[in-house]
């Protein structure tokens, strides 16, 4: 029996020649490993980041100020509630020019000069006590302020629904003032008019609780006052028959004391009393 032969089997053509064209084998290719490079935080996240932080920071600070601020507020109705606190008030009850002297110098007039006060502080509050520093008093005329003079009184502690009575002497020695006010607002005869300003620190006093001191201003304008009348003249040495030169008689005692007696103004001239706010260099 003869056996039979079956053809070998064709190699499979490369896809080059099977599709019938005549291109290159493609070359094997080596695996490349990528190169690590780090890279930095985006500039865009991290500017948005920073806004946003500063956004919430800010919020949050408006928002404790707003919250303060309504507390302080409700503390302070409640206390107007409360307490119904009042400004204390003061009045030049009476004013006396005691002695005036303005020299008769066109350039540089020198004014020695003394003025008595009687103050009169009342408190009407019924719960709150004011505690006063010293009161520092000047004095000055209306017209041109020229100065006449300063005091100082002791300050004391003002109690509730109190009526206080005090005396301030202003006195200028051998002050150097303005000619021309001073030729103008001071006379010698007849009355002019001043203005008188104390400034002192008060603070409050409920129970057992302070506040801080704050500084106030007390000012009465219009207050009118009259020099002294001078002195008698001395009289004259009378002449005797012989030439020879009599006593002079003496003055009556009655007569000196009513001439030489200042004017004492007795109406009552109410003040004004303002709070004064100083921040650094400023007082308001």
């Amino acid at each position: 029996m003869a056996d039979r032969v079956y053809p070998a089997a064709k190699p499979n053509p490369p896809p080059a020649m099977a599709s019938g064209g005549g291109g290159v084998t493609p070359k094997p290719q080596m695996y490349q490993r990528p190169i690590y490079r780090p890279q930095g935080p985006a500039k865009g996240k991290r500017g948005r980041s920073c806004r946003c932080s500063f956004c919430c920071t800010f919020c949050w600070a408006l928002l404790v100020i707003v919250l303060l601020a309504v507390l302080a507020a409700a503390a302070g109705g409640i206390f107007y509630l409360l307490y119904r606190p009042q400004r204390p008030s003061f009045t030049v009850s009476s004013v006396r020019l005691t002695s005036f002297n303005l020299s008769s110098s066109a350039t540089a007039p020198v004014l020695t000069d003394t003025i008595q006060l009687t103050v009169t502080a009342k408190n009407p509050n019924k719960k709150l006590v004011y505690l006063y520093d010293d009161f520092s008093f000047s004095a000055a005329t209306s017209a041109n302020d020229v100065p006449l003079g300063d005091a100082t009184v002791p300050g004391f502690a003002h109690q509730a629904g109190n009526t206080t009575i005090f005396t301030a002497t202003i006195a200028a020695a051998a002050v150097t003032v303005d000619p021309s006010g001073a030729g103008s607002d001071l006379k010698k005869s007849g009355s002019f008019s001043v203005s008188v300003d104390a400034d002192t620190r008060a603070g409050v006093k409920v129970g057992s609780l302070k506040t801080k001191k704050m500084g106030i201003q007390v000012r009465c304008d219009g207050i009118k006052v009259t020099p002294p009348s001078p002195p008698p003249p001395a009289p004259k040495k009378a002449k005797g028959k012989n030439g020879t030169a009599l006593a002079p008689a003496p003055a009556l005692a009655l007569d000196t004391a009513e001439t030489t007696t200042a004017t004492v103004s007795t109406a009552a001239h109410s003040c004004t009393v303002r709070v004064r706010v100083k921040i650094g260099r400023w007082t308001f």
